[in-house]
């Protein structure tokens, strides 16, 4: 419903502006020459300039339309602003002041005033309408953005829903819903003023704009690697006009410009802390790491049981045995068959494409089946840790394994090197290997128990969810089979053997 409504309130509004400048003065097309705007600072002067912090909030708004800027090419932008959204703005301005320059009166009120009053609750009715999209635009945004920062390892974690299986990138922040819904409760009820409002959103808005303008002078010398005298142009021209705009936007800090202010300041504290503690975190774990000499000294058993099992260990460390696994070994007295050190990276591009999402390297000799993957996410990739993943990863390894007995370097490689070195497993390699044999089923055997229930509520359940979407009721699962090559060694063999035991007999996270 949402294009709809925009594009209903944006003809709305296009043919008021037109009516009014026809009805009440044709003549205000002139005010698109600069020569009034030079005139009007000429005769105001210095309350001229303090008044541009209110004109300001003529153009703040329009953003809200393109907050999800990451769901839209930068071709339907640009079409939509140019030839929807500035024109029916301009108008609407135009036609309000043509109204007001024949009745001066009615300042306080003027787009309300200005419809006429056949048509006021239509479109009264309309403009509650797009306020809703707009924040809703706001609000999603701010999700897409807090997800980001997550994944560059500046917030804190927080639990993120995605409300899509078919569209990328829609997603659910419960927390940050809540903090948006209080903090806007707070500030009506706080301020009760449209006025401080809107001087508290300009001024957020033009700070936003004059940041960014910094921002993209950085974007032009180091990504579009253009001179570094165009950036610099760049940036003159538009923080001139742009700090005219904040310096009188400042000057509202009093009437309510303090609320950015002081909210960005706290998250920027929240994101420091955050980021400063998990560095000190990683720093310990790099500098605390297992010895490889210890663990090789303990043998393939690590001098405990090996249970049949695939222990899923996760660490931030991409190379290196996190200290925590020196306690398991110290303290339990056994352990899963194979262990896989599982590394997930939030690499800063927005995808990362199957093919190079693995990487998969050995930790210690072959007898110990300890293996580490590094698994890839841009940061706008969904991370799952289902069965997909598993069998991905449990594929990954196989063709590692496989990759490794055929390459010299690998094997050529002394013991203590085994740390560090990872090859990049594609999906396309995988499908093209003869390592394993991949068949897949789906578990049905839910589907009779509920059909034949006698219970009620289970049959609504079950006409109201979708198999594919109720666990309960239809399950995939992957088999994993050693494919009859007389060529291959047998020690490859006997890996890939104990690899899919383990696969059978499950996974654990830790």
């Amino acid at each position: 419903m949402f294009a709809p409504i925009v594009i209903i309130w944006l003809v709305s509004i296009f043919s008021i502006g037109l009516y009014n400048i026809i009805f009440w003065n044709p003549k205000i097309v002139r005010a698109i020459s600069p020569y009034y705007i030079i005139k009007f600072f000429r005769e105001t002067g210095k309350d001229g300039w303090f008044s541009l912090g209110g004109i300001l909030l003529s153009v703040t708004g329009t953003e809200a339309m393109f907050a999800d800027l990451g769901h839209f090419t930068a071709l339907s932008i640009r079409l939509a602003f140019a030839f929807v959204v500035y024109p029916c703005l301009v108008v609407q301005y135009m036609g309000q002041a043509a109204f007001l320059s024949r009745n001066p009166q009615k300042v306080l009120n003027s787009f309300y005033d200005s419809i006429p009053g056949p048509v006021f609750w239509p479109i009264f009715v309309i403009a509650t309408l797009a306020t809703i999209v707009g924040s809703q635009a706001i609000i999603t945004a701010t999700f897409s953005l807090i997800k980001q920062c997550h994944a560059l390892g500046c917030f804190p974690r927080v639990k993120v829903v995605h409300t899509s299986k078919h569209i990328r990138g829609q997603i659910y922040i419960p927390e940050i819903n809540w903090i948006l819904m209080i903090l806007t409760l707070a500030i009506t009820i706080g301020f009760r003023s449209t006025t401080l409002i809107g001087n508290a959103y300009g001024l957020a808005c033009i700070t936003v704009m004059f940041i960014t303008t910094f921002l993209m002078a950085l974007v032009v010398t180091f990504v579009w690697q253009k001179s570094v005298l165009l950036a610099a142009m760049f940036l003159v021209f538009f923080w001139f006009s742009e700090g005219v705009y904040l310096s009188s936007a400042l000057m509202k800090v009093p009437q309510g410009g303090w609320v950015p202010l002081v909210l960005s300041v706290i998250f920027m504290l929240v994101m420091y802390i955050w980021h400063y503690g998990t560095r000190k975190k990683y720093n310990f774990d790099l500098h605390n790491k297992v010895s490889l000499k210890w663990l090789l000294g303990l043998g393939p058993s690590l001098g405990i049981v090996r249970v049949p099992g695939i222990g899923l260990i996760y660490s931030e460390l991409a190379t290196g045995v996190p200290a925590i696994f020196s306690h398991f070994v110290t303290n339990l007295p056994a352990f899963h068959k194979v262990l896989v050190f599982v590394c997930v990276k939030s690499v800063p591009v927005p995808y990362v494409s199957p093919e190079e999402r693995f990487l998969i390297g050995r930790v210690c000799p072959r007898p110990y089946r300890m293996y580490r993957c590094i698994v890839r996410y841009g940061y706008k990739d969904i991370q799952r840790d289902d069965g997909d993943f598993e069998d991905q990863l449990i594929q990954s390894i196989a063709e590692f394994i496989q990759m490794e007995a055929g390459d010299a370097q690998f094997c050529s490689s002394e013991s203590s090197s085994y740390d560090g070195r990872l090859a990049v497993i594609s999906s396309r390699t995988i499908q093209s290997s003869s390592s394993l044999i991949v068949t897949e089923r789906e578990d049905c055997d839910g589907i009779e128990s509920i059909q034949s229930s006698k219970s009620l509520m289970l049959q609504s359940l079950r006409s109201a969810y979708p198999d594919d979407e109720n666990p309960g009721v239809r399950r995939r699962h992957v088999r994993f089979e050693v494919a009859a090559s007389p060529g291959m060694d047998t020690g490859v063999r006997e890996e890939l053997m104990d690899l899919i035991e383990a696969k059978e007999a499950g996974v654990a996270y830790i």
